[in-house]
């Protein structure tokens, strides 16, 4: 299996590449605002798009998802409860900046939703949706059972939790999510979050201060 990350944009969003192998088809996780960098993550192992996942709504994961769809041709995946939020990326840059700063904000266009339990194959990969609503109503993370993987977008960090103090946000909401659809999982998971360095399910039930005791 190939994984590749690099962080993005003003947020040092994650984007993660995924593909059973080079010059296959490859699954992407999330898209800032810079899509030319991911076109470009693409390129550099010779893949073809099979689908863009996205783990919710917020600008710096889906603000490159409609120019990635019109380059490539992929598919949006993304959980409805998003679709306030992602289908006007625009809105939400003038709202954190007062203005538009550089970036692309087309949106999604060619959308399936996703609901929690689905199971998608993709390039030979299956992945799992884990509907973890907190950060957002529709947050969701990717579990890849055959990797051990969890892409855990703003759910989980090395350290930390996705905050929940922004339009739609539930601390409540996100800790029953991390015990129902995170903390269920092996220690040994590699999770791969949306900002900042990697981690496992077992290191953050051991030290992060949001997660002792669960």
């Amino acid at each position: 299996m190939l994984l590749e990350t690099s962080p993005l944009w003003f947020a040092a969003t994650n984007t993660w590449v995924a593909a059973a192998e080079v010059g296959g088809v490859a699954i992407v996780i999330d898209a800032p605002p810079d899509p030319e960098a991911v076109i470009e993550l693409l390129a550099r192992h010779s893949l073809t798009l099979g689908g863009l996942l996205v783990t919710h709504g917020h600008v710096d994961h889906v603000g490159g998802a409609g120019a990635i769809e019109r380059a490539t041709g992929s598919i949006t995946y993304i959980h409805p409860d998003d679709d306030y939020l992602s289908l006007d990326p625009t809105a939400q840059v003038q709202a954190l900046f007062g203005t538009l700063v550089p970036g692309s904000y087309l949106p999604a266009v060619n959308r399936r939703p996703l609901h929690d339990g689905d199971r998608l194959e993709i390039g030979g990969m299956k992945v799992e949706v884990r509907h973890t609503p907190g950060h957002t109503p529709g947050h969701s993370c990717f579990y890849l059972a055959s990797e051990g993987w969890l892409f855990s977008g703003d759910q989980l960090f090395a350290g930390s939790i996705g905050r929940t103090d922004l339009p739609g946000g539930d601390f409540d909401a996100l800790m029953r999510s991390m015990d129902e659809r995170v903390l269920d999982l092996a220690d040994d998971t590699r999770v791969l979050p949306g900002h900042g360095p990697e981690t496992t399910v077992g290191r953050e039930r051991r030290t992060n201060p949001f997660l002792r005791g669960r």
